[in-house]
């Protein structure tokens, strides 16, 4: 496929605001549709990169239904089926890991400063996010609701999460400079270039 201007434009301002200091982890989610929902917030806010974790269910093979999907192709996915090596990896790039649970210590997500580095984990379905997790991460932090129902679905959490990052990394000036440079920035350049856009 040839690189047009015009693509090559589009292209390189997606990649002008890619954010490489916030990250998503999803442990143990286990409907590919949520997944494909948190990638194209994902890729709507600007972050590059998310982790899928899966300790206690099977590698996951596709990301749910086709029209959904196509943001996969413009994230880097990775995926670890061991707690402590993710969470080992994720240390190397962010300063704090969260996770989304309900507890007395958990902090308000709008009382949180997400201009910093870090990675926001989000939790089963049905469980949440495991002991083993959230004893490896550095502390737990809530959505506020004032419904009888104390639960979102994770794409809808994640969703409500990103943007409040987006709104905070906004006002602070991060989507005005280039974050990506060198190899990272030629990389993604490079295979971009070879896949349809999709204008949905």
């Amino acid at each position: 496929m040839s690189m047009t201007p015009e693509r090559r434009a589009k292209l390189e301002s997606v990649l002008s605001k890619r954010q490489n200091d916030i990250t998503v982890v999803l442990e143990n989610v286990f409907d590919p549709h949520n997944i494909s929902a948190v990638m194209r917030t994902c890729d709507a806010v600007g972050i590059q990169e998310i982790y899928v974790l899966n300790t206690r269910i099977p590698r996951h093979k596709k990301w749910g239904a086709k029209s959904s999907s196509s943001a996969a192709k413009w994230l880097t996915v990775y995926q670890f089926e061991d707690a402590e090596a993710c969470l080992s990896e994720l240390r190397k790039k962010y300063s704090k890991i969260l996770t989304t649970h309900l507890s007395n210590d958990a902090l308000n997500l709008y009382k949180i400063d997400l201009t910093q580095p870090v990675a926001l984990i989000f939790g089963n379905e049905h469980n949440g996010v495991s002991e083993e997790i959230r004893q490896l991460a550095d502390g737990n932090f809530i959505i506020p609701q004032a419904g009888i129902i104390r639960s979102l679905n994770v794409s809808v959490a994640c969703a409500v999460t990103l943007y409040e990052a987006y709104r905070q990394k906004t006002i602070a000036g991060h989507y005005n400079k280039r974050k990506l440079d060198g190899e990272a920035l030629k990389e993604l350049m490079d295979k971009w270039g070879y896949q349809d856009i999709d204008e949905q």
